[in-house]
């Protein structure tokens, strides 16, 4: 079967094969370089493409379809050396670091993905 959206994203954030996505807060919040990941995932055509959308816009859209509530930077501090280095590799590359959470999109609770519907 297809996987829905949640499924999709947490496949992404959980492989290292993506630069532009990553677990921040300590696994509780999904980082997005936006910049990066217009061109590493949303970019992508035919068999390659992962999600339906190709706009930044779009995506963000699914995000607060299925319950991610966007969080500011401060809310956690990240917990992790290579989450801190990625994020200031980025904040050095002056793109926007997006940060989203959602309850039910939990790294140390992967059960809670099937609460992850669309609203």
């Amino acid at each position: 079967t297809a996987l829905h959206f949640p499924q999709k994203l947490w496949k992404m954030v959980e492989r290292d094969q993506f630069r532009s996505i990553w677990w921040s807060a300590g696994g509780r919040c999904v980082a997005i370089n936006e910049g990066l990941f217009i061109e590493e995932v949303l970019s992508r055509r035919g068999p390659q493409h992962i999600f339906s959308m190709n706009s930044m816009k779009s995506f963000l859209r699914q995000m607060n379809l299925y319950g991610f509530t966007k969080v500011s930077q401060d809310f956690q501090r990240s917990a992790s050396l290579p989450e801190f280095l990625a994020e200031e590799a980025a904040a050095s590359a002056h793109s926007q670091i997006l940060y989203y959470y959602n309850p039910s999109f939990n790294r140390n609770h992967p059960h809670l993905l099937e609460k992850c519907k669309r609203r």
